[in-house]
């Protein structure tokens, strides 16, 4: 899962995206990324995105 939460925003946007499969996460998180927040779809913008992924357990605790 990815949890805007976890990213300092000027929206303190509340958003938290999760699912099984790493790649349909992934694309799920940049196009909120793109849309909601302005990023411009990159290497660099996917690669900080897979590195915040995190366990759904780990979150929920």
């Amino acid at each position: 899962m990815i949890d805007c939460r976890d990213v300092p925003s000027d929206s303190n946007c509340t958003l938290a995206i999760a699912g099984d499969d790493v790649d349909d996460l992934l694309d799920a998180a940049v196009l909120h990324a793109t849309s909601k927040h302005g990023h411009a779809d990159s290497p660099e913008l996917r690669e900080g995105i897979r590195g915040g992924l995190k366990p759904v357990e780990t979150a929920m605790a």
